[in-house]
C-alpha cells in the first residue's frame, strides 16, 4: 500500500477543510482523498468548485460509498448523533475509521460502539487533535510522572469560543437538542474535556453543572458554563467555558503538592515548589512560612501537528509504520464527563456521580429533542481553519 484511501463522509465545514486545506495540501502524503459524500447535493457541487483532486468518487449516500471498494479508511464529519452509527458501519467492513468529536451525543450510544469496536479488526481513532500539541503532552508528562506531585485542584477556563448569532443560523441542526445534542459542552469543547481528564490521568468522582440555556444567543442550548469537579483524593477543580465572551482567555491550571503549572498563550510554566507540601505543611515551624518556589519555563519541543498529525499517525498505524496514538474508545470519557455537567445543569446544579446513569440521561435528553425546535436555514460551508 503505497497511500491510504480515505473517505471523507460529510462535506461541512469540517469535511471541506480536511480535503481542502490539508489533502489538496499535500500535508498528509500518506493519504489521499479517494472519494466523498453528502446527502446535500450543493455541498458536493461546493467541493468540485474548490477542490483540486478531480479524480475523487462522489456519493449521497455513504453505506454506497463503503461498499464501493474505493477506500480503505473513513473521516466521519457529519452531525454528532449520527456519528456511532457511521462509525460501526465502517468497522463492519473492515474499514478504518477516524471518528469527529464528539464520539457520541451520549454515553450509552459511544458505549454500544466500543463494545462493537473491540469485535473488530480495523482501526478505531478520535480527531482529538489537541492531543497532537506538544503543550499539552508534556503537561500529561509531567502530571503523570510525579513531577507535580498528589493532584490537588485542576482550573480551565477557557472563554475564547466567542461566536455569533451568524454561526448558529448557518445550519438547521446546529444549537439544537435534537440535532447537535448541547451547546458549548458538546461542539466547542470536547478537545478540552478529553484533555483534562486525559493529562490528569482520571476522571472526578462527581461534579456539579451550573449551565445557563440561551444567555447570549437566541439558541435552546448552553452558551455559558461553569462546572465543579471532585477527585477520589479530594482534589477539586473548576472548568468554566462560554461562546459570549470577548476577549475570551484559555488558561489551564493544574496544581499539585509540589507546584503548580500553568498552560496560558502557548506557553507553559511550572511554580516548582522546593519542598513537597504535604511535609511542608506538617513541619514548618513558622505559621505563615511559604516553601520556596522557582518559576520555570517549561521547554517544550516540537510543534503542534493538529489534524494533520492524527491522519499521519492514523495512516501510518494502518501500514504497520506506527503505533495508533488516539484510540477511538478513548471518546467515551469526554462524553461522560460533558453528559454529566448537562446532567447537573438540567437539575439545578445538583451533585452527580461519574459514570452518569446512562438511562436517565438519555431519558431527559428525549425530552428536550421531543420540545426542540425546528430551524429552517440557508446551509452554509463555513472555513473553520485558526479556530480550534
Amino acid at each position: 500500500m503505497k497511500k491510504v484511501r480515505y473517505g471523507i463522509i460529510g462535506l461541512g465545514n469540517q469535511g471541506c477543510t480536511y480535503n481542502l486545506g490539508l489533502f489538496d495540501k499535500g500535508a498528509v502524503p500518506q493519504s489521499e482523498v479517494t472519494a466523498m459524500c453528502d446527502v446535500n447535493p450543493q455541498k458536493i457541487e461546493y467541493m468540485k468548485s474548490k477542490t483540486t483532486n478531480e479524480t475523487a468518487v462522489y456519493f449521497t449516500d455513504y453505506k454506497e460509498m463503503l461498499d464501493s471498494g474505493l477506500v480503505d479508511a473513513v473521516l466521519v464529519e457529519v452531525p454528532h448523533y449520527q456519528h456511532p452509527e457511521m462509525v460501526m458501519e465502517c468497522l463492519k467492513r473492515g474499514i478504518h475509521v477516524i471518528c469527529e468529536k464528539p464520539a457520541g451525543v451520549y454515553a450509552k450510544q459511544v458505549r454500544e460502539m466500543n463494545e462493537f469496536a473491540k469485535e473488530r479488526n480495523a482501526l478505531f481513532g478520535m480527531m482529538f487533535n489537541q492531543r497532537m500539541n506538544p503543550l499539552y503532552q508534556k503537561m500529561r508528562e509531567m502530571v503523570q510522572s510525579g513531577e507535580v506531585g498528589e493532584l490537588m485542584r485542576v482550573n480551565w477556563v477557557i472563554t475564547d469560543w466567542y461566536r455569533t448569532q451568524a454561526y448558529y443560523d448557518s445550519g438547521s441542526w446546529r444549537a439544537t437538542w435534537s440535532g447537535e445534542g448541547g451547546g458549548v459542552l458538546i461542539n466547542q469543547c470536547p478537545h478540552q474535556l478529553d484533555l483534562v481528564q486525559w493529562i490528569v490521568g482520571k476522571l472526578p468522582v462527581k461534579v456539579n453543572g451550573f449551565c445557563q440555556y440561551g444567555r447570549w444567543h437566541d439558541i435552546e442550548v448552553e452558551d455559558e458554563v461553569t462546572a465543579y469537579f471532585e477527585y477520589d483524593n479530594g482534589a477539586t477543580g473548576v472548568f468554566v467555558t462560554t461562546t459570549g465572551e470577548a476577549p475570551g482567555v484559555n488558561r489551564f491550571e493544574i496544581t499539585g503538592t509540589l507546584g503548580r503549572l500553568v498552560c496560558e498563550n502557548e506557553k507553559l510554566t511550572f511554580y516548582r515548589n522546593q519542598e513537597d507540601l504535604a511535609t511542608h505543611v506538617k513541619t514548618c515551624k513558622g505559621g505563615f512560612s511559604r516553601p520556596a518556589c522557582v518559576v520555570e519555563e517549561v521547554k517544550v519541543e516540537g510543534v503542534a501537528t493538529h489534524h494533520a498529525g492524527v491522519i499521519n499517525n492514523f495512516s501510518a498505524a494502518i501500514m504497520g509504520e506506527e503505533e495508533l496514538f488516539v484510540r477511538g474508545e478513548d471518546g467515551i470519557n469526554g462524553v461522560q464527563l460533558m453528559n454529566a455537567i448537562e446532567f447537573s445543569g438540567w437539575n439545578g446544579g445538583v451533585k452527580v456521580s461519574l459514570p452518569v446513569d446512562e438511562e436517565a440521561y438519555l431519558a431527559l435528553l428525549k425530552e428536550k429533542c421531543a420540545n426542540s425546535k425546528n430551524k429552517q436555514v440557508e446551509e452554509k460551508v463555513t472555513d473553520t481553519s485558526g479556530t480550534y
